[in-house]
């Protein structure tokens, strides 16, 4: 994958683990001026809510009925916050479409890496261990993802 595609790609992996922690992402991304779209929420409610929803799913994830991330409608969502987030995160000369694919392809990659990780149900105690290790995961592409689109100014 080209290298000005790494940071589309890396939202939808994101988003695949942990889709509201790429929203959340993507709303201080754009309050910091680092995103491509201008239709991405800014301010200080929306990063408020999107943060508020991401810590809501990292603890429902725990929960033992949590539905699967690989049900239709799950992974749906997860294809479309993928693809928004991956043309928000293109830098200018990249077609908006290159990164919607890069984001899309990120997002079915950690949908099913995220979940082959977690090692099966949602009722094991090791499983809960697993699962906040893919928060921290994701949680700290995001911070990595955010902080290098400043550093090489790629929006």
């Amino acid at each position: 994958m080209m290298a000005h595609l790494w940071p589309s790609f890396g939202i939808g992996v994101v988003t695949g683990m942990r889709s509201m922690t790429a929203l959340a992402a993507l709303t201080w991304a754009a309050s910091l001026g680092r995103t491509r779209l201008r239709g991405i929420p800014a301010g200080a409610e929306a990063r408020g809510l999107a943060t508020l929803a991401a810590l809501a799913e990292m603890a429902g994830d725990k929960m033992p009925f949590a539905p699967d991330r690989r049900i239709v409608p799950s992974l749906l969502v997860r294809l479309g916050v993928g693809a928004v987030g991956g043309a928000a995160l293109t830098r200018r000369g990249v077609s908006p479409g290159e990164g919607a694919l890069a984001g899309m392809t990120g997002a079915v990659l950690g949908t099913w890496l995220g979940r082959a990780a977690r090692g099966g149900t949602t009722h094991s105690g090791s499983d809960w261990a697993r699962a906040l290790g893919e928060d921290v995961l994701a949680a700290g592409l995001t911070v990595t993802l955010i902080h290098s689109m400043e550093r090489s100014g790629r929006v």
